[in-house]
């Protein structure tokens, strides 16, 4: 007698989005004994070597065989509870910090994910998880006492992250198992079916920013095939000593093409990295202070002296072999509108569960829009010696004023692949305006609260697919509203 885990997830990292479905059987239990029950326990934890412990038991589960005898279980819904968006910087077992204008994260000094000098880890985007699987049943039809295997049947341990699958995205089926191939679609640092791998982005690898703007890039890191399914690092011909980005090279261009200064972000700890082997999810998914102001903060030499200069530069991952990982992204520098309009840079949780980033610099409109409880106030004094009439009081009057803040945006003419990208912005769950770096010592002596980082909601509701044979010329507009109403006075 034994459990046999018959299904299971094709690949061991994977986006909590997805049918995440295990299949068990037992058939000499299901033939032979009473009122069968399979039994899942669920653990979940930052560290593999937790898994199955006390501390990492989230959750007991519990079916009935189905007609062939099988027990079926889905995760998605409780998985999906234990990963969230990585909002802020991370403080990991006080080795790995991530820093904001060269100040470590922590309690009492926080920054926003977004404004980050260099590298960040995580601690709320990725886990590990693994099952014990056992069966419950009665010897008898009399019996009034259940009995459970000593032993349970373990799963392997599988990673995973806070990412999606839409329905149309290609699983790949081996002998039962299914799973989204990572490489396939080129979201790990390798050189896998013969092309470098992207960062966790959808976008365009070219694209645009200001001086002043904030943005990271995110990253698959640590991963290799006999744990994760996927390795980082080059493939072929010279495979590195370490499954993981070992440095960022960033190239500075003038308008003439010219490269006029490089400078490496190295992935180690003081950069806010990790630089050797372990077991911890906060290092499968990093961050990457990749945009103009981040390397403000990080007061890089390089930066600082040539980005006056500076029309565009690239980014690249190498690992330790010293070879490229990485596709090359571009980032184009711009500026305001030319007309006077103040561009508008917005963030959104994408469909990898990690942040994209674009600045929308054509015309911005922004306006009130109120909601007005009323009353109608009396006149005088009745409840003191005499009715006196004052002025200002009596007739109609404001009890509540809820206003609205809207904002109308556009974005510059953009090409097909941008077009198909901004369907992401339509369908993400958390969008912020993200606020240009104000240079000095503004955040020290007044503080940063809400200053660099603004939810919103995004009220458009119908988003057309446009081409260049269609369209001719691409361009959206999007409604946004402010999370919070702008505060009144009560009466």
């Amino acid at each position: 007698m034994s459990i046999v885990i018959e299904q299971q997830p094709l690949y061991r990292t994977l986006p909590v989005g997805q049918d995440i479905i295990f299949t068990v059987s037992d058939d000499t239990i299901i033939a032979n004994r009473f009122k069968p029950k399979f039994i899942a326990q669920i653990y979940v934890s930052s560290q593999i070597s937790n898994l199955g412990t006390t501390n990492s038991l989230v959750a007991t589960l519990k079916v009935t065989p189905n007609n062939r005898g099988r027990g079926i279980f889905s995760l998605e819904p409780i998985l999906s509870s234990y990963v969230k968006p990585q909002n802020e910087g991370v403080d990991f077992i006080g080795t790995s910090i991530s820093e904001y204008k060269t100040t470590p994260y922590s309690n009492t000094d926080r920054h926003p994910i977004h404004l980050i000098d260099k590298l960040c880890v995580n601690n709320k985007t990725a886990l590990y998880f693994s099952i014990d699987f056992n069966i419950q049943y009665f010897a008898s039809a009399s019996s009034t006492t259940s009995i459970n295997y000593a032993k349970p049947i373990r799963s392997m341990s599988f990673l995973f992250y806070n990412g999606v699958l839409d329905y149309d995205k290609v699983l790949k089926n081996r002998k039962g198992q299914f799973g989204y191939n990572l490489d396939a679609d080129k979201f790990v640092f390798n050189d896998a079916y013969g092309t470098l791998g992207k960062f966790l982005t959808n976008a365009p690898t070219e694209q645009y920013a200001r001086l002043t703007d904030y943005g990271t890039l995110s990253f698959f890191n640590w991963l290799n095939i006999s744990n994760y399914s996927f390795d980082v690092g080059l493939l072929s011909p010279n495979s590195p000593s370490v499954p993981a980005v070992s440095y960022f090279e960033i190239i500075l261009y003038n308008s003439s093409n010219v490269n006029i200064g490089t400078f490496n972000v190295i992935n180690n700890v003081v950069s806010g990295g990790w630089s050797s082997n372990n077991e911890y999810s906060a290092t499968r998914i990093m961050y990457l202070g990749a945009f103009p102001a981040n390397f403000d903060g990080a007061a890089n030499a390089t930066w600082v002296a040539q980005k006056a200069n500076t029309s565009y530069y690239t980014i690249q991952a190498y690992d330790d072999e010293d070879q490229q990982i990485s596709l090359i992204y571009k980032i184009n520098i711009v500026s305001d509108s030319c007309y006077g309009y103040k561009a508008i840079r917005l963030a959104w949780l994408n469909s990898h569960g990690t942040w994209d980033y674009y600045t929308f610099k054509k015309k911005s409109v922004k306006s009130l829009q109120t909601n007005k409880t009323q009353y109608t106030q009396s006149r005088g004094t009745w409840n003191e010696e005499r009715f006196e009439i004052s002025g200002y009081k009596g007739g109609k009057k404001n009890f509540r004023i809820n206003t609205k803040q809207l904002i109308s945006i556009n974005t510059d003419f953009i090409n097909e692949s941008e077009a198909v990208w901004f369907e992401n912005l339509i369908n993400s769950t958390e969008v912020y305006i993200i606020n240009e770096y104000s240079g000095g010592s503004a955040d020290t002596d007044f503080g940063m609260i809400n200053k660099y980082v603004e939810p919103v909601t995004v009220n458009t509701s119908s988003y057309t697919r446009k081409t260049k044979v269609n369209d001719k010329l691409i361009q959206y507009t999007f409604e946004l509203e402010k999370a919070h109403n702008k505060r009144s006075h009560t009466v």
